[in-house]
């Protein structure tokens, strides 16, 4: 199913004070993720950072094994997951700014339990996507001015 036709997808976006780069870094680095992001409670990936890399992580109720499908450093990272019944597709996208980094996500949802909770998780997907870029604000901010 192609992501314009999920049951549920939500976008949202922000801007950074710091490089694209150091965004970069704090969001592809996934073993970290659970340093700086509450939502994520853990995270294995072996690498590398490339197109059919895969990785597991939790957050929320279930493990989630997610595919790298698209990786263009500094400037666009995806993947697809799959949990239950639910299968994932995430982007972000980064854009340098005179001050730092835009950042844009997507994310959307489908499959049975997608269309069954429709209401519910697009609250949950508008929340998570919303709270998990400040938390990327922050740390790459932190980054920025306290350097690696």
């Amino acid at each position: 199913m192609d992501a314009s036709e999920a049951p549920v997808k939500s976008s949202s976006q922000i801007d950074i004070v710091a490089p694209p780069e150091v965004v970069w870094d704090v969001l592809t680095r996934f073993e970290q993720s659970p340093q700086w992001n509450p939502d994520v409670k853990s995270m294995s990936f072996d690498g590398p950072m490339a197109s059919g890399s895969e990785f597991r992580w939790r957050s929320g109720p279930g493990t989630i094994v997610s595919t790298l499908e698209r990786v263009e450093p500094p400037r666009a990272v995806s993947w697809r997951g799959r949990t239950m019944s639910i299968k994932a597709m995430h982007e972000w996208r980064l854009e340098p700014r005179d001050d730092g980094t835009h950042v844009e996500t997507e994310e959307s949802f489908s499959g049975l339990l997608a269309r069954l909770f429709r209401g519910s998780l697009q609250k949950t997907l508008d929340k998570s996507l919303s709270e998990g870029l400040e938390h990327l604000k922050r740390e790459a901010e932190r980054r920025a001015v306290a350097g690696p």
